[in-house]
């Protein structure tokens, strides 16, 4: 019996194959010359007359004979197809991650949708904004967000001083260097908030995303081993359409 992951193996080839097939068809029968024919024979009005060979094109295609051909490329197709969808209706698993049942009997069609969603969502968790490593952080649990421990540094402040370099004479001024100092005036004490998650918490996602797609992936391939059952409406189609 054939098994639904067979028939997707086939699909895509059987798609091109009836793609070439009907662009053949198509060009083949733009091609007037190839669908006229004509015999010709000559005959002079007395024996005496000059004798010329018969002229004859033969007709090399026609047109019945390509649209067979175009149903036969096209039963194929709309059976393959066929197969695959009706199967698809039946073809489930179930989406397993630890031992637990996330999803009982998912369908094959749904599971792809979750493969899809789920690459997405690891690239989102991987993007994730993380804590400065290079910080001490705890939770907050007033505001709900990371904070560090409150550091004071001092703030200061540039005081002109004078520095005598000679004292004052009766016959010379005082030698004065002019230079400044820094006083502390105040203190800063700083506190940093982040809103973003410990690195080790964004990991934590990262593995759970990826079990997650693993168990995805996992059960569309058991969906897929569904046995089909063959199904065949091309025939009834064409017998229909090109009778």
């Amino acid at each position: 019996m054939t098994k639904l992951n067979q028939i997707l193996a086939v699909e895509k080839g059987v798609k091109a194959g009836t793609q070439r097939a009907l662009t053949d068809a198509y060009h083949t029968i733009q091609k007037a010359p190839l669908l006229s024919g004509l015999s010709r024979t000559y005959q002079p009005i007395d024996d005496e007359g000059e004798q010329l060979p018969p002229e004859s094109t033969r007709v090399q295609v026609k047109a019945e004979q390509v649209l067979a051909d175009v149903a036969k490329a096209l039963t194929r197709l709309f059976d393959v197809t066929a197969t695959k969808d009706w199967t698809n209706t039946v073809a489930r698993a179930d989406v397993v991650v630890d031992g637990r049942t996330l999803i009982e009997q998912a369908p094959v069609t749904y599971l792809l949708f979750l493969e899809k969603q789920l690459t997405d969502l690891h690239t989102f968790v991987a993007k994730l904004p993380t804590l400065d490593p290079a910080e001490t952080w705890t939770l907050d649990d007033n505001l709900e967000v990371w904070r560090t421990e409150p550091v004071k540094t001092t703030r200061t402040k540039k005081v002109p001083r004078n520095h005598v370099l000679a004292e004052a004479t009766d016959k010379h001024p005082a030698q004065v260097q002019v230079f400044t100092e820094d006083i502390v005036v105040g203190y800063w004490t700083k506190t940093a908030f982040s809103g973003a998650l410990p690195a080790r918490r964004v990991n934590e996602l990262l593995t759970r995303v990826q079990k997650l797609q693993e168990a995805v992936k996992y059960a569309r391939e058991e969906a897929n081993a569904t046995t089909t059952e063959d199904v065949q409406v091309g025939d009834r189609l064409f017998a229909y359409l090109f009778a």
